[in-house]
């Protein structure tokens, strides 16, 4: 709607321009937070203690829970891009922005605002997660006989930030990898979807599709790292959680006594593997289209060009 009047009188050059584009950034990943932690949360807390499950400790009693996690997050994604796409191209993860600065032209100087705003929301999302389910929290914790910071901390810790599955016995190759792959197939998937030059995702349903990429990735990687597969969505939380009494099962990212540092695998490998991603995608897809650009493919009509191209 074009004639809703703004709630505050803001000049031109507060949120015409970069302004505007990280406040967009910061609802964006604030929506994104809300609802993905938010369904871990429900998943851990609030379902068992609200006596819809076994007993008040029983979760993922079936492998089909992950279904929950992996829907809920999905959901997150496409609401958070539909929320900011249209004024910062809801990129909502500072792996996308680090992705788009190398070969989508997104300008340099954006990335540090961007990547700010991100992280600030991811934050914030995390602090509402909490203020809505600390009762469930408090009251899981007591069901099992531990504390935030106790043995079994990390099972709380797990509605805002990831750990690594105890089968990497405290090696950090792995869930390091994990990563990068995950983030890789995200950003590849990413700019399939909003590439015009390829089959075009039509009826404004991109935010849809790259909400179920993530679900994709969560339902086939997830297990292995949390998938985070996006540093402000692991580290605000993880800091966020840091204060909020986890204390170092968040940071540093003390897991079992496994991983004394685990923190900054889920911020580096990711920015690492969206850049991979993107390259991939250029180098296979990319610079084919490049190449065809102009040639309409044999059968399609002038109209059919002229849809897909707008």
């Amino acid at each position: 709607m074009t004639d809703v009047a703004p709630v505050w009188s803001r000049s031109h050059e507060s949120v015409g321009g970069i302004g505007g584009e990280c406040l967009a950034e910061f609802l964006g990943t604030f929506v994104l937070i809300a609802f993905g932690d938010g369904v871990v949360a429900m998943a851990v807390a609030g379902l068992p203690g609200s006596g819809r499950t076994e007993n008040p400790t029983t979760i993922f009693l079936a492998a089909g829970d992950w279904l929950i996690i992996g829907w809920g997050w999905a959901l997150a994604v496409t609401f958070a891009v539909y929320v900011a796409g249209g004024v910062s191209g809801a990129h909502i993860n500072p792996a996308v922005t680090l992705a788009f600065a190398v070969r989508r032209r997104f300008p340099w100087k954006k990335v540090g605002p961007y990547v700010v705003a991100q992280t600030i929301g991811a934050f914030l999302g995390a602090a509402l997660v909490f203020l809505v389910y600390h009762d469930a929290i408090n009251a899981f914790n007591q069901a099992i006989g531990t504390t935030r910071t106790g043995p079994k901390g990390n099972i709380t810790f797990s509605i805002f930030a990831t750990f690594p599955a105890p089968y990497f016995n405290g090696g950090w190759v792995g869930p390091f990898v994990d990563q990068v792959v995950g983030t890789a197939f995200l950003l590849m998937f990413v700019v399939a979807v909003i590439d015009l030059r390829n089959t075009g995702v039509k009826a404004n349903l991109g935010p849809f599709v790259i909400g179920l990429a993530v679900f994709a990735i969560g339902l086939s990687y997830g297990a292995n790292a949390g998938y985070a597969i996006n540093p402000a969505r692991d580290f605000g939380p993880r800091l966020f959680a840091y204060f909020a009494g986890w204390g170092q099962v968040a940071l540093p990212g003390t897991v079992d006594g496994a991983f004394a540092t685990y923190f900054w695998i889920p911020v580096v490998a990711p920015l690492i593997g969206g850049v991979i991603g993107v390259l991939l995608y250029d180098v296979f897809i990319g610079d084919v289209l490049h190449v065809r650009a102009g040639q309409e493919p044999p059968g399609r009509t002038q109209s059919d060009a002229e849809v897909a191209h707008n």
